[in-house]
């Protein structure tokens, strides 16, 4: 171990380390004691009821929400250190949401190439090869010139999923992606996520789609009512629970 280094699970494999993370809102204790971490190219899904802090966590993660307590480090860099440059971590975390985010007023690739141009300063021409690129990757190339009205809710979510990986991040974080979407539209975006599974991604992934943790997953998360109340593989949690609490959990949304 080196004598001068700022903390030992920096060193290892870890990419995103969570400590004891808190949050609460007013009165209201969303996240309470959670720690958990994740390696690089591990994919973790975070399941749980609603309102048992599993989109907290998330925000925590990328700082859209500042922690009461605990400790973040993202690729060894303390995001609570008063001298770290948050918007510098962020532009390593992408981020897709419940909503797509995308502006109406820009065609598809202009979604894209956007933050690339601003944040990353790559020209215009570099950053539409990217963003053909990425459009490529999940599957819908010839909608580049569209505008977000003209596609239907999977294909948004695809384009917000490319506008992410347009700007290389080494995390993708993943808030419910397909819990706007209709039912015959959630399939394709959960095979681009699938695929960027298993092309190696580091994920966290917020989902009620079971069938998805238990393809994707190396571990699963269970929480309610702020904590972590089970973690395991998904072949574990899902065939041999060892909480009551997450048993009953399981036995509401899963069909036997």
């Amino acid at each position: 171990m080196l004598d001068d280094a700022p903390t030992p699970h920096v060193l290892g494999d870890e990419i995103i380390i969570i400590e004891n993370l808190y949050k609460t809102f007013g009165n209201v204790r969303a996240v309470y004691d959670f720690s958990m971490t994740v390696r690089r190219g591990e994919v973790v899904v975070i399941v749980g009821p609603s309102g048992s802090g599993k989109s907290t966590v998330l925000r925590c993660i990328n700082h859209l929400e500042t922690p009461s307590q605990g400790d973040i480090y993202i690729d060894g860099v303390h995001l609570e250190d008063k001298k770290t440059d948050i918007n510098a971590v962020r532009a390593e975390v992408g981020m897709v949401f419940q909503q797509f985010n995308l502006f109406g007023h820009l065609s598809v690739l202009d979604n894209i190439t956007l933050a690339q141009r601003l944040i990353r300063k790559r020209s215009r021409a570099e950053a539409e090869r990217i963003g053909m690129e990425q459009l490529e990757r999940v599957g819908i190339p010839e909608k580049a010139r569209a505008f977000p009205r003209q596609l239907s809710g999977g294909q948004q979510q695809r384009v917000a999923i490319a506008r992410s990986l347009a700007m290389n991040p080494k995390i993708m974080l993943f808030d419910e992606p397909t819990s706007a979407l209709d039912p015959e539209m959630i399939k394709e975006v959960l095979d681009v996520m699938l695929d960027l599974a298993r092309g190696g991604m580091t994920m966290v992934v917020v989902t009620h789609e079971m069938g998805f943790a238990r393809s994707a997953a190396d571990r699963v998360v269970f929480m309610d009512q702020g904590c972590v109340v089970e973690t395991a593989a998904p072949k574990t949690l899902f065939n041999n629970p060892q909480h009551e609490r997450t048993k009953l959990f399981l036995s509401k949304i899963i069909s036997h």
